[in-house]
Parts: C-alpha cells; sequence; structure tokens
C-alpha cells in the first residue's frame, strides 16, 4: 500500500485545511496517509521515514526544510505546496494541490537531488566540559553573535587549510540549496543546486577584504572561536537552534552522506524560481 507523510504548518490555517481535504481524498484512493505532528504541542515518535513513498509540505519554505529534517537521508522524495512568502523550495501553489499531487504519485515530475551538510559542533559547559552535538541541515550552518551583542573573534580553515581570522557578526556554511537564503541575504552568490560543494559567507566581517567562497563537494570546512575571546554566540542549523544556551567553541561542516530528494515541474524549476522570487517575472509553467 503506497504511504504518504503530510508536513503541514501548523500555524496556516489554510494549509491544515487543506491537507484535511487531501487526507481525505488520498484515504478514498486506498492511500494510507500519516501526519508530522504539531511539535509546538507533541514530538514525532520514532518511525522509519523509509516507510513511506512521499512526503507533502503545505507551508513555506521553513515546513519544507522540517520535512526534509523528518525523512533524512531516507531517499524519500518531497514535494512543495507553498503556503508562504517565498516558496523558492516549493513545487506549486494551493490551487494546484490535488494536480500535483497526482503528478507526483504518477511520476510525472522532475526528480532534483539535493546536497546536505554534516555538522558538528563543540560546545563548553558550564562545568568548563565539552559537549559535542551532530546534526543535518539542506540549507545552512549559520553561527551568529548573541544577546549580549559582543563582536565573535574566530578562525575560518578548509580541509587544514587556514583561511583567514575574522571578527565580525558570524559566519554561513551553505549548501547550493541554501545560497538564495541567509547566505544570500548576506552577499552570497546563487548557485545551481547541481554545485555539490559549499558556500561560506562572512557575516559583516570587520574588514573590506573577507568575501564569500566556494570549496569543493569533498572539503571539510572548520570555524574556530577564539579561546581568548570568549563570547556568547547562537547556533543554527536550518534555522534550529543548535547547542542552546552553550558557548560554542568549534564547528566542523561537510557535505552530508546521503541527498534530498525534491519534486518539482521542471529542470529549469530552480532558474524559474530566482527569476520570481528575485526579479519579480512570472513564471514559464
Amino acid at each position: 500500500m503506497t504511504k504518504i507523510l503530510i508536513v503541514p504548518n501548523y500555524m496556516r490555517p489554510d494549509a491544515i485545511e487543506d491537507s484535511s481535504k487531501l487526507q481525505t481524498w488520498l484515504e478514498s484512493e486506498g492511500i494510507e496517509v500519516s501526519w508530522v505532528p504539531d511539535n509546538r504541542i507533541a514530538r514525532m515518535e520514532h518511525f522509519d521515514p523509509a516507510e513511506f513513498d512521499l512526503a507533502i509540505s503545505l507551508g513555506g519554505d521553513g515546513t519544507l526544510l522540517r520535512a526534509a529534517r523528518t525523512v533524512g537521508y531516507s531517499g524519500v522524495p518531497i514535494v512543495g505546496i507553498s503556503y508562504g512568502h517565498l516558496g523558492f523550495l516549493t513545487c506549486a501553489g494551493p490551487e494546484d494541490l490535488f494536480g500535483t499531487v497526482c503528478d507526483a504519485l504518477a511520476g510525472d515530475l522532475h526528480v532534483s537531488r539535493r546536497a546536505t551538510l554534516e555538522i558538528e559542533a563543540e560546545f563548553i559547559m558550564p562545568d568548563g566540559g565539552m559537549r559535542t552535538e551532530h546534526c543535518m541541515a539542506l540549507n545552512d550552518l549559520a553561527i551568529t553573535r548573541g544577546a549580549l551583542g559582543d563582536v565573535i573573534s574566530f578562525e575560518v580553515s578548509v580541509s587544514g587549510n587556514h583561511i583567514d581570522h575574522l571578527r565580525g557578526d558570524g559566519f554561513i556554511v551553505s549548501t547550493a540549496t541554501g545560497s538564495t537564503g541567509y547566505a544570500l541575504a548576506a552577499g552570497g552568490p546563487i548557485v545551481t543546486p547541481e554545485f555539490g560543494g559549499m558556500v561560506c559567507v562572512p557575516l559583516a566581517p570587520h574588514t573590506i577584504m573577507a568575501r564569500a567562497f566556494l570549496t569543493a563537494p569533498s572539503d571539510v570546512v572548520e570555524v574556530t572561536v577564539d579561546p581568548e575571546r570568549p563570547v556568547e554566540t547562537c547556533v543554527f542549523a536550518d534555522g534550529q537552534r543548535v547547542g542552546k544556551g552553550l558557548r560554542l567553541s568549534h564547528a566542523s561542516c561537510r557535505r552530508g552522506e546521503g541527498d534530498i530528494t525534491l519534486l518539482d515541474y521542471s529542470a529549469q524549476g530552480f532558474y524559474e524560481s530566482v527569476s520570481r522570487v528575485f526579479y519579480g517575472k512570472a513564471g514559464n509553467r
């Protein structure tokens, strides 16, 4: 039996309403449906994402990123329906919900495989001990200033090669998919999803020499906070806080062991979205 995972934005009543309608229709077609729970109310119980044939995200890009975290490296394809402001990663709007899901189930959508990040972050505990956290991201790792607003002093290296000592608001390591998010807002380039390396962007560096740069797919990017200048930092993976309340010592990023599979209508969907979102032009589909 075909199994579908619905990932709605629980903050949008229209997304919830359409999710219910979609469930009713899918079940009438003999398809089993499960919902990712509202994380404000309940935690997701352990389950095997590989049991599902398709994940449907109903929300904005943030909802699709939650769907990506949920399916992980299982290979389950994700189709996104946009109820948000940008919808850069999504495939269609709510008016095309049922037709898009039909096309996805029929295998008529284009498959886009997106590189991920494998992140390891080391934090200093209040007692002086160390704690290491591991996570994956489809978009980016962002290291930013903490609530006190102190400038961060840190070293950046790539695969053992020292790049620079920087002082500023932080640093972003992004995938090609995330290049149109925070990294772009910080001055980074727009990068085609076919690029498998990482996009590295300093945040408000206190120098005119620091620039964004790209790495090879096999590289490892490391950020080490200056131990002589211990300041509060915030660390985010796809906008989700990592090591909350702890001080970052060191973070490393490499390409993840698997990709995320997104479905859209065309191999040119990325460029159509760039035109629509950033240049205000209507798509061609």
